[in-house]
Parts: C-alpha cells; sequence; structure tokens
C-alpha cells in the first residue's frame, strides 16, 4: 500500500473489501482512487439518487467504478426530494447562490440528514457483504457549512454504528482519509493518483458544464489554484477577479 498526501493510519489499518460511498464529486473520485491504490478489493462504489439537481454527478460515478475495475450501485431514494423542501439541491423553486463556498449563503444547500441516510445505507451493504470498511470523503472544507461533515458527527455516527451492528460487523469501520484536509490537498493526491479531474462533477447548478459562479464551482477552481495543478475543468464563465 502507498502512502503520500491524505494518507491516514485509519485508511490502512485493515485492509480487504471496502464500500465507498462516491458521489462522482471530486473528493469521492479521488477517494476511490486511493482505496484502489492502496490495493483494498474487492471496491464496490455506492452512490445515491436523492433527488438532487445536479444529479448528472451520477456518471462521472460510474464511469470511476468502470476506470478501476470496481462494481457500482446506485441506490435510488429520489422519492425522498419532495419531502426535503428548502434545499437548493432538491427544491426547484430554491435558486443555488453564488459566492464562496463558506458564505453563509451556502447554508441554503444543506439537505437535512444527508450524509447520515447515505452512511447507513453504505453500512448496511457493507454488512451485507461481509466488506469490513466503509469509506467517505468529507474533508475540513466542508466542515463550516455541513454539520454532518464534522468530525464530531463522524465520531458519533461510528459509535451509533458499531452499536447498530453489535456481533454482526468488526466495530469502527467508517474510514475518512480527508477528514483533516482541505480540498486542495485532496486535489494534490488526486494529482498523484492520476485521477481524470474533467471527469468529476463539483457544480450544483448540473447545467452542461461547471457554472463557475457556484459555491462549490468557487471552491473547486481555487482548490486547483491553491494545489498548483491545471485544471481541466470547462466553466460556463471566468474566474471573479
Amino acid at each position: 500500500m502507498t502512502g503520500g498526501p491524505g494518507a491516514t493510519s485509519e485508511a490502512g489499518a485493515r485492509a480487504g473489501g471496502v464500500v465507498a460511498l462516491v458521489s462522482g464529486g471530486l473528493d469521492s473520485v479521488t477517494l476511490a482512487h486511493l482505496l484502489a491504490d492502496r490495493g483494498h478489493a474487492p471496491l464496490h462504489l455506492v452512490s445515491v439518487d436523492y433527488g438532487q439537481r445536479h444529479r448528472r454527478e451520477l456518471d462521472d460515478a460510474r464511469a470511476c467504478a468502470e476506470r478501476l475495475g470496481a462494481r457500482w450501485d446506485c441506490v435510488d431514494l429520489g422519492s425522498l426530494s419532495g419531502l426535503l423542501g428548502g434545499s437548493a439541491l432538491t427544491d426547484d423553486a430554491v435558486e443555488v447562490p453564488d459566492g464562496h463556498y463558506a458564505d453563509e449563503t451556502m447554508r441554503i444547500t444543506v439537505v437535512p440528514n444527508r450524509n447520515a441516510v447515505m452512511l447507513a445505507v453504505a453500512h448496511a451493504i457493507a454488512v451485507a457483504q461481509h466488506a469490513p470498511l466503509v469509506a467517505a470523503a468529507f474533508h475540513a472544507g466542508d466542515h463550516p457549512v455541513y454539520p454532518d461533515c464534522r468530525p464530531e458527527f463522524v465520531d458519533a455516527f461510528r459509535r451509533m454504528q458499531t452499536l447498530a451492528t453489535e456481533g454482526f460487523a468488526p466495530a469502527d469501520m467508517l474510514v475518512t482519509p480527508f477528514l483533516h484536509l482541505d480540498k486542495a490537498a485532496i486535489v494534490r493526491t488526486g494529482h498523484r493518483l492520476g485521477v481524470p479531474f474533467e471527469r468529476t462533477w463539483s457544480c450544483y447548478r448540473g447545467g452542461a458544464h461547471h457554472c463557475g459562479s457556484c459555491g462549490t464551482c468557487v471552491e473547486r477552481r481555487e482548490a486547483f489554484g491553491l494545489a498548483g495543478v491545471p485544471d481541466p475543468t470547462v466553466y460556463e464563465t471566468v474566474a471573479a477577479g
């Protein structure tokens, strides 16, 4: 197994099969490549369709699985979108805001309990398949905006999940190698691993190309710049400033 940027003891602690939550975004696709690079097999990528307006990201998740020779499944929770009004990601009546990712306006993109639901699904799949690990790509840049990406949430979920599957699965199955890294560090890791960043999706608007002005596009541009890695993304708008 190899180390390098983004390596943590938790991600390399137990070899073997892993169920990884992969949305098709830059972070999760890089995570999948990192797991493959570390020799985890079989590798099962799981995506979730929860009615997100940018569900075109799922195409990139499928492409990632094909590239890595991994299994890919998409869990259909699309019927939830009608019950999750008020979020710009699931409610067409709510506009996706422009501006910096950490701005207060990005709170409108929070989908209630999204990561708890996804992690519970991924753990259920892992237990059924006797996979010892579940992997997720939470990172430090998400912490100010999304409460279910914070280290405190991850620790609490680990404890809950250990109790929920006691006697049926290993304790502490969840690995989050990017939890304390910023997005620039993830870009550097992906660059080292040869991730085709043009086959990852960040934009919350989900158009033909990245819009270039919503919070996730601004964060993506910034991460490539800070990492010193060429950005292959096609944006509809030029960078501000």
